[in-house]
């Protein structure tokens, strides 16, 4: 049986990604250290719903499949608690079979502060995300080189990485002639947070590991995920996902639902003329599996955007009123000062083809799928909280 490390595991991503290979027949193991609960904790945000811990999560999940995801809680940013997962030292947290499974043959890497506008609170939270994020980057790198240097890596990168370039956007690659001289080039990145940074850092430091040591390394652009539900949360609703409304941790689609339900106007940055790519949290589960079951070669780091299609802001608030309205919702829209330095109207042509190419099957943003969404969220109206939607995080 395959087996795959997913460290992150907790996460909005993490674990449904979890249940995913679980239920395609993969040994999982995930690593998480609460990170993200912790940090709405600290600001103070709500999520839309109570979300049981990790270890509860993975007996629910044994119970109702009889599959087993082991559990280990700590911080992989520790170099040596990293390297437990290779070397065989590693303790679980829960487990229904607590021996040392093997190398991994897939490391899924989420295991980051994954929010723009939280690494831009301060100086404090500034620091913490650049150093989380490159430390375990690094010791996962460090510890794969040593102990496990077949194990393919798949790292979750950012579309964000790339900005509003006026030219169109590469997967990750770019070719530039120069004084009659050819070379491929890492597409140029120009991030507009510190969390993005440290996103094309990951991807500088990845490059290294590739050309020094050959390692395998796919490098996932992703950009902003909405959803909920999937084939395994539907086994029981105490496996959905963590789900954030608020400015620093929902995403767009998510937090318009939520406003549209609570009776709080969407809030569109500026003029709402940002691009940007967006996928179904299904499809995130899509393109992570394919990865695993397509790798990147030695010596390769590989690099997908990983989106189904764009939308601007002032699009997605057009659906979300539609969809709202339907439904009895009398939706509002409001554009407010932009609290972000970002271009409002701007040139975005992304390519995005290649996961397709290894057999990812898009869901696309319809009236019918934003209809669904609407529905669970609904369904606890009661615990939203209105003074967490926003609260005016600027750079």
């Amino acid at each position: 049986m395959a087996h795959v490390l997913i460290l992150g595991g907790d996460g909005y991503l993490g674990w449904p990604t979890a249940m995913y290979f679980s239920n395609n027949g993969y040994e999982v193991t995930v690593v998480d250290n609460y990170l993200r609960r912790n940090s709405c904790t600290e600001i103070d945000v709500g999520m839309l719903y109570p979300v049981p811990t990790l270890i509860e999560r993975a007996k629910i999940w044994h119970e109702k499949t009889g599959y087993e995801i082991k559990v280990s809680i700590g911080d992989l940013s520790d170099a040596e608690f990293t390297r437990s997962f290779f070397d065989g030292r590693i303790t679980y947290d829960w487990a229904i079979n607590s021996e040392f499974t093997g190398i991994p043959e897939s490391v899924v890497h989420y295991a980051e502060m994954p929010s723009a506008p939280y690494s831009m609170m301060d100086y404090k939270k500034s620091n913490f995300t650049i150093r989380n994020n490159l430390l375990v980057s690094s010791s996962l790198m460090y510890a794969v080189r040593d102990l496990a240097p077949r194990t393919h890596i798949i790292k979750l990168g950012t579309m964000g990485v790339y900005g509003t370039p006026n030219i169109d956007i590469e997967e990750g690659w770019l070719e530039v002639e120069h004084k009659g001289r050819k070379q491929k080039f890492l597409y140029p990145r120009q991030a507009g947070s510190l969390y993005h940074t440290t996103k094309i850092m990951d991807t500088d430091l990845y490059w290294f590991g590739v050309r020094m040591w050959d390692l395998s390394i796919t490098d996932l652009m992703q950009g902003p995920v909405y959803g909920i539900e999937t084939a395994e949360t539907k086994i029981d609703p105490r496996l959905r996902p963590i789900f954030n409304y608020d400015e620093v941790f929902g995403t767009i689609v998510n937090r318009f639902i939520t406003q549209s339900i609570e009776g709080y106007p969407l809030t569109v940055y500026g003029k709402g003329g940002q691009t940007r790519g967006y996928l179904n949290l299904k499809d995130t589960l899509q393109c992570v599996y394919m990865a695993a079951m397509t790798p990147a070669k030695k010596g390769e780091l590989r690099i997908f955007n990983q989106i189904m299609e764009t939308f601007t802001a002032n699009e997605l608030a057009e659906i979300t009123k539609r969809v709202g309205d339907k439904l009895g919702y009398n939706v509002t829209i409001k554009h407010i000062e932009n609290p972000r330095k970002e271009a409002e109207e701007h040139y975005y042509n992304p390519t995005y083809q290649g996961l397709q190419e290894i057999g990812v099957d898009p869901h696309y943003l319809t009236d019918e799928v934003m209809e669904e969404m609407f529905k669970v969220v609904e369904q606890y109206k009661g615990n939203i909280r209105k003074d967490v939607i926003f609260r005016g995080v600027k750079w």
